[in-house]
């Protein structure tokens, strides 16, 4: 039988694919509270008090839209966001 999360609960894993600092130490994945796949990030850092976890909690479905956006950025406060071309009409002029 599979392994299925139970809401609230994460795995981690040390991230073997680390370049460069800004990269997490450990990546993983889980469900949030109310039992979303979500993915996790992690970072040891050091502190007044000794080493802590900076974590990061990302929805699943967040990356699907980053995916999107390789096209259409995000907007910023200079530049408006460009709507996506329409290419429907192009199908009557190809003449094949």
């Amino acid at each position: 039988m599979a392994y299925e999360p139970k809401a609230g609960s994460l795995t981690l894993f040390k991230n073997d694919r680390k370049e460069k600092d800004t990269h997490p130490d450990y990546k993983g994945d889980g469900m949030d509270l109310e039992g979303n796949p979500v993915w996790i990030s992690a970072w040891v850092k050091e502190g007044s008090r000794g080493k802590f976890f900076s974590i990061s909690i990302q929805p699943k479905q967040q990356k699907a839209a980053q995916d999107d956006s390789a096209y259409n950025p995000p907007a910023s406060k200079n530049l408006p966001r460009k709507p996506a071309p329409d290419f429907s009409d192009l199908d009557s002029e190809i003449p094949f």
